[in-house]
């Protein structure tokens, strides 16, 4: 670790949003030097730090013992000085629907480096319609970074719909070995497929629900043709779940939508709100899903995403992916600023390839 070095970044790179803030803190409690970056979400219609983001500041600053200037709301410059990443228990309250997954995102790589087992729960979002739900998490991101020994779960303790958010998170996060040579790898596509479906509704009648399970069976997803040839048969009333929620703060509605084989599981999920009908809900998320399975990639842009930073760390990894997003580029950008890797992205009629190595350059 160098503590004598500050990285800087421009925040308006590429995507221009939130992304860049939270890999920056995220690189600079691993790596121990300090951050400047400038022109915060730039690119966003409310430019600056909003309460989320002033969260996973304040989160890094109390895993890291680190100091701050700048974190306040609206700022677009924010300078971070990282001390020693600690293990603990530690609380965090988001206070507003602001995601609790990406507060989590901002500090999970550093804790998975430290000494001992931490625990961290946070207050806020569990299911916002702009960022990884609480199932993607569970389901999806934790059993895929194992594959590269890190591990770590986590444990809905009360759900939180936007916009009224006060829903809970506790995540357990056990040291990685050090030494380890263990790197993500997702480059087969699936085997034995199999698709399911939830349906939440949260204090909202059953008829949402009974809509959009009759929609969903009558879309794309329900079909047995030439996209779904590795599926077992159609996706039947019996593969949809319906979840209604009583005790959370505000209504909320949500389809996930589950994929899956013995190696790895993927989630796409859409979310109602007022002024949405469930036609479109259903929709959106039938494009997603049938975009992926048309691709026959081993993840989706959204895992891929994630998985970058943790790549990073262990000094390679390779996956393929539906589609190469902006947001992917933009964290590679950022990533390479703090870490010495290279990252080669290909593209093939449609299926990306995205590989992590040691850089020899540095």
């Amino acid at each position: 670790m160098n503590r004598e070095e500050k990285v800087f970044i421009d925040g308006s790179f590429g995507e221009g949003g939130g992304q860049i803030l939270r890999t920056s803190l995220a690189l600079s409690c691993i790596t121990g030097k300090a951050l400047r970056i400038e022109n915060i979400r730039a690119k966003r219609r409310n430019p600056g730090l909003a309460k989320q983001h002033i969260s996973c500041i304040n989160a890094a600053c109390q895993i890291s013992n680190g100091d701050c200037d700048g974190a306040k709301e609206s700022s677009q410059t924010l300078d971070f000085k990282p001390g020693i990443v600690r293990a603990g228990k530690f609380s965090f309250d988001i206070g507003s629907a602001g995601s609790v997954s990406l507060v989590a995102q901002t500090i999970l790589p550093a804790l998975f480096l430290a000494e001992r087992i931490s625990t961290v729960t946070i207050t806020g979002g569990t299911h916002n319609p702009l960022a990884p739900p609480f199932d993607f998490l569970s389901e999806s991101f934790f059993p895929a970074i194992a594959d590269a020994d890190f591990y770590g779960k986590c444990i809905l303790n009360k759900y939180g719909f936007f916009p009224a958010g006060g829903g809970s998170i506790t995540f357990e996060v056990r040291p990685r070995q050090k030494d380890v040579l263990k790197h993500v790898n997702f480059t087969q596509p699936f085997v034995n497929l199999k698709i399911s479906a939830k349906i939440y509704t949260a204090r909202l009648g059953q008829q949402i629900y009974e809509k959009q399970k009759s929609l969903l069976l009558e879309s794309r997803l329900a079909q047995t043709n030439s996209h779904f040839e590795r599926l077992e048969g159609p996706l039947r009333a019996e593969n949809i779940e319906h979840i209604d929620i009583t005790d959370s703060n505000g209504p909320g509605n949500c389809v996930i939508i589950r994929i899956s084989d013995e190696t790895r599981t993927i989630i796409f999920s859409s979310f109602g709100m007022k002024g949405k009908p469930s036609h479109k809900v259903i929709s959106e998320i039938g494009e997603q899903t049938g975009h992926f399975l048309e691709s026959w990639a081993a993840i989706d842009s959204h895992l891929a995403d994630q998985l970058l930073i943790y790549m990073a760390i262990s000094g390679g990894g390779s996956f393929t992916t539906d589609k190469v997003m902006e947001h992917l580029s933009t964290n590679v950008h950022t990533i390479k600023k703090f870490i010495p890797v290279d990252f080669e992205i290909s593209d093939n009629e449609g299926l990306s390839t995205v590989t992590c190595k040691t850089s020899s350059m540095r």
